[in-house]
């Protein structure tokens, strides 16, 4: 498996081909999947990281066009020593932020500590940590742009929906943080706020159990990875002097976050 990460690397970095880049956190599944595949088929170069190496791997990709970096965002010692050597020598165009999990559904005082610290580690910090990497290479450029994804739940609150809804907002504002300050610099920063999704979330969230995952997108049609995907390809093919800041996504059947509109 090693063997064969390094030979893609060799590959994609010694390429002659001027192609468009986009680093995608999370590549594994979901949105940060869906995207990877999208980007690849229209000829982009994909940096596809996530912890999940055989997934990543599954990817796609043409020669020279995927580079595979297995590594968990929490991990700030590994990704400097995974993605320097990449952005070194690897023009970007796009930091797509992707990277996030929530975990239970429960009260503030039924909380895990252990389930808190991993939602706050991934969502907040492992975005912190990526982009402090890439941001010195897209100040450079003068260009590039910057997509984080946030959610419905940072903006209203929900049942059970506590950490996860704070670690998102925290998203929500860090993404206004970082546009002012890279504004001088040519770069953009979008915040992609979903609603309800048919991905991993719910199977992630509620442990496996999928049966309970599937539950929470019965009697309407919620998000579609590849909803997402097209968000971001918009996202970043938009004329240098246009910046979307802010995009809330939702399910026709879904008009707010606790509202839920189903078939009977």
């Amino acid at each position: 498996m090693q063997a064969k990460l390094q030979v893609l690397l060799r590959q994609c970095l010694s390429s002659s081909i001027e192609m468009n880049t986009i680093l995608i956190t999370g590549a594994s599944s979901g949105f940060g999947f869906a995207t990877a595949e999208h980007f690849l088929e229209q000829g982009w170069r994909v940096i596809a990281l996530a912890r999940r190496e055989e997934k990543l791997l599954s990817l796609s990709a043409k020669e020279g066009q995927l580079i595979v970096v297995p590594c968990d965002v929490r991990d700030a010692k590994g990704l400097e020593e995974k993605l320097t050597p990449i952005l070194e020598t690897t023009s970007l165009d796009c930091l797509f932020n992707n990277a996030g999990l929530a975990l239970e559904k429960v009260s503030v005082e039924d909380g895990n500590l252990d389930l808190w610290k991993t939602m706050i580690e991934t969502n907040i910090q492992g975005l912190l940590y990526v982009s402090r990497l890439v941001i010195p290479y897209l100040k450079k450029q003068k260009q590039g742009t910057i997509i984080n994804v946030s959610s419905i739940a940072g903006r209203e609150a929900y049942d059970g929906g506590n950490v996860y809804g704070a670690t998102k907002a925290a998203v929500a504002l860090l993404s206004k943080s970082m546009r002012i300050e890279l504004a001088p610099y040519g770069i953009k920063v979008s915040d992609i706020a979903p609603g309800a999704a048919d991905t991993e979330f719910s199977l992630v969230r509620f442990h496996q159990d999928e049966k309970k995952a599937k539950q929470v997108y019965i009697g309407y049609t919620p998000l579609m990875a590849q909803d997402i995907a097209n968000v971001v390809w918009f996202l970043c093919n938009l004329p240098p002097h246009v910046c979307i800041q802010e995009m809330v996504v939702m399910p026709t059947a879904q008009p707010e976050a606790k509202v839920v509109f189903k078939k009977n």
